[in-house]
C-alpha cells in the first residue's frame, strides 16, 4: 500500500507541481501526520486497519511526466539510504503493509 500526506501534495504545488494527488498508485492519502517524523517500522490505523511502514517510495518513471524537477524535490541519495534526517524525507511517501484489519461487518 502506498501512502502520501495532503501536506506534501501541497507543497509540491508550491514548486507548480500540480496534479499529483491520486494520479501515482496512491492508495491512502494521510493530512495532519508529520512525515517527515515517520520511521521504518511504525504503524499507522487507518479506519480498522493498522498499517506498518516498510519503506519510502523511490520516485518511478510515472513520475517522468512532471520533468527532473519532481525527482529532486522529494528524493534524495539520503532517503534512498534510509536515513530520515534527509530533508525530503516523507515527501516522496511510503509503502506500508496492512498488519490488521478489523473483521468484516456482519450482514444480516
Amino acid at each position: 500500500m502506498l501512502l502520501i500526506a495532503a501536506e506534501v501534495v501541497e507543497e509540491l504545488q508550491e514548486h507548480r507541481i500540480s496534479g499529483f494527488l491520486r494520479r501515482h498508485g496512491e492508495n491512502l492519502t494521510m493530512r495532519g501526520i508529520d512525515v517527515r517524523r515517520l520511521r521504518i517500522g511504525d504503524r499507522l490505523r487507518a479506519g480498522g486497519a493498522l498499517l506498518e511502514i516498510t519503506q519510502p517510495r523511490g520516485p518511478c518513471s510515472a513520475l517522468d511526466i512532471y520533468g527532473e524537477t519532481l525527482g529532486r524535490v522529494i528524493y534524495d541519495q539520503r532517503v534512498k539510504a534510509l536515513d530520515p534526517a534527509s530533508p525530503r524525507w516523507g515527501m516522496s511517501g511510503f509503502y506500508a503493509s496492512v498488519v490488521n484489519r478489523a473483521p468484516s461487518a456482519l450482514r444480516i
